[in-house]
């Protein structure tokens, strides 16, 4: 996922001509590594992300909306008090590196007008925004505090200088000709690509392998011509921004003529960048808040799994039940040719229609008759276990897939509904609740998620078993139409109408595929019926219910179409 130097020059390119003059009205911290600054230019509001997240570190327009914290972190309400109602006056990169500076002309508490300056480095794990005073330059506050004894060269505290990180010694590859850049590569060295990394400023391993790649691996003049070709289109900042699938994920702002894979094209920079991250770092901090759940609820269905198997080999064993009954019975007939001691006896089976002979095994330890009743004894318990080990293997396939379905809730899961599938592993007692002093609060109800139909049709979709049995119960009328997935853990989806289009139907079952164990699969089978045909049994799991009159169309989900539905703001 190359942000590097070039994309940092496309996004600022594209925000300059979209953002400068505007008037910044909000200003939201959604998470720790997460601003979102509201700035109304020309007559429109836009919402500019900036990320310090370790993986995905950013900075661009989106349209993606984010829950932010009921108290704002601290980072907020200083950029809060300095930027509110402050003018956009310029976005400046430093040289090619992933460093932008936005600079903001505010007013003091006295009404006099200051300068500011909103730092952004993304540099991976190192990233962070600052606030800067411009006339005292010293930092007012950053996202992430750095002291000395965490990084030698710079501190990043309140107070303190604003220094620009180390400089790498590298060239401007907007400032050089081909020919120096050929005179500081040393073809005899091999791997070309990751050499011009360490010479050119913001060029990437992807990027420099497309000009390896354009080159052909062929003589100095081709690595000249190549690169001069990605120098004008800098210069001119002509882009062709696009996402690269072929088994795995990647962007660029130039085209990438070595890609064999799919594309896809866009636009605007800003556009690509919202579509390629949306989701991806909500999804990784969903996974670290959820690591402890997921093994937790994954060691439950191996357990059960375990237990299912044990069961097996019991009825298995309990199949031979009548073996243990015949064996009692003929050693009971034939008591007389028992001696004390004997280990086996040899008798004629009165069950075979050929009277044949069959041997029965005995315990030298025992009396005759206490070896018949040991048959018997077995017998009885097998029989009774093979109907108590039934109702068990009905019990932990029910666990199995009441755990498959956690597991799979946890793949489309938010942060909120990651809780909510805690508290109910609560309530089942599958985990422990934690010990307060706080009051207890009264519960919140689950909040399915809206989807809004291609006709304005409201859909309703469940993320997990509390959602799922809250939209089904609670909020769907008895001619509303149900969905699931068929015979696949997913989501219950509710379209919140009596009188249902094809059209309709057909974004209803995609999105209940979508959110499904079979997301990325084609053809995938979708039930559907209306509510007063669905009914959860008593004692059932939390979500688990039962229907009929269904009728079952395939669809194969994607992304795009989830993303058209979701309902905004």
């Amino acid at each position: 996922m190359p942000f590097d130097g070039i994309v940092t020059r496309a996004v600022t390119e594209e925000l300059k001509d979209k953002l400068i003059s505007g008037k910044i009205t909000k200003i939201y911290q959604p998470t720790s590594t997460e601003l979102v600054f509201t700035i109304r230019s020309q007559g429109k509001n836009h919402s500019l992300l900036m990320s310090v997240h370790p993986t995905y570190a950013r900075f661009h327009l989106t349209d993606d909306i984010y829950m932010n914290p009921k108290e704002p972190p601290m980072f907020c309400m200083v950029l809060r008090k300095h930027l509110s109602g402050a003018i956009l006056e310029g976005i400046e990169q430093y040289g090619m590196e992933r460093i932008v500076t936005f600079s903001i002309k505010t007013r003091n508490e006295l009404g006099d007008i200051s300068q500011k300056l909103l730092v952004a480095e993304l540099m991976g794990k190192h990233s962070n925004v600052m606030i800067v005073d411009k006339d005292k330059g010293h930092i007012i506050d950053s996202i992430k505090h750095i002291s000395m004894s965490q990084n030698r060269h710079r501190s990043i505290l309140p107070g303190q200088e604003y220094k620009l990180p180390p400089s790498q010694n590298k060239l401007n590859p907007l400032e050089i000709d081909g020919e120096q850049l050929i005179r500081k590569l040393d073809f005899n060295a091999g791997k070309i690509d990751m050499q011009m990394v360490g010479i050119l400023d913001g060029f990437s391993p992807f990027i420099t392998k497309e000009i390896t790649n354009r080159a052909n691996f062929g003589t100095n003049e081709a690595y000249m011509e190549k690169f001069t070709e990605i120098q004008e289109q800098l210069l001119l900042n002509k882009y062709s921004p696009g996402i690269y699938r072929n088994g795995k994920e990647d962007f660029h702002v130039l085209p990438i003529t070595s890609h064999k894979g799919e594309q896809e094209l866009f636009e605007t920079v800003n556009s690509m960048l919202d579509s390629f991250y949306s989701g991806k770092a909500e999804r990784d901090r969903v996974k670290q808040q959820a690591k402890d759940l997921y093994r937790f609820i994954k060691n439950e269905k191996n357990k059960n799994e375990r237990k299912l198997k044990k069961h097996m080999q019991t009825v298995k064993k309990a199949e031979k039940a009548d073996h243990y009954q015949k064996m009692g019975e003929l050693l009971t007939a034939h008591m007389h040719l028992v001696r004390h001691g004997d280990t086996v006896i040899t008798v004629t089976d009165y069950y075979d229609p050929d009277q044949s002979e069959i041997a029965i095994d005995l315990n030298q330890n025992k009396s005759p008759s206490e070896n018949a009743q040991s048959y018997f004894k077995t017998y009885q318990k097998l029989k009774t276990s093979k109907q108590v080990v039934q109702n068990e293997i009905s019990r932990t396939k029910e666990e199995i897939d009441y755990f498959n379905q956690l597991l799979q809730q946890i793949d489309v899961a938010g942060v909120e509904d990651i809780e909510e599938i805690r508290e109910e592993l609560r309530e089942e007692g599958y985990l422990k609740r934690q010990k307060t002093n706080r009051k207890k609060n009264k519960p919140s109800k689950p909040v399915p998620e809206e989807y809004v139909a291609t006709d304005g049709t409201l859909i309703l979709v469940g993320k997990n078993n509390k959602q799922n049995e809250y939209a089904t119960t609670k909020l769907a009328h008895r001619d509303d139409t149900w969905l699931h997935t068929k015979d696949i853990p997913g989501s219950h989806v509710i379209i919140r109408s009596k009188e249902v289009s094809e059209q309709t139907l057909l974004e209803a079952a995609e999105l209940a595929a979508y959110f499904s164990k079979s997301q990325n699969s084609s053809s995938v089978p979708v039930d559907y019926t209306t509510i007063r045909h669905v009914k959860k049994p008593n004692g059932a799991k939390p979500g688990y219910v039962t229907y009929e009159n269904q009728k079952t169309l395939y669809v194969t989900p994607t992304k795009e179409t989830v993303d058209k539905l979701r309902k905004k703001g």
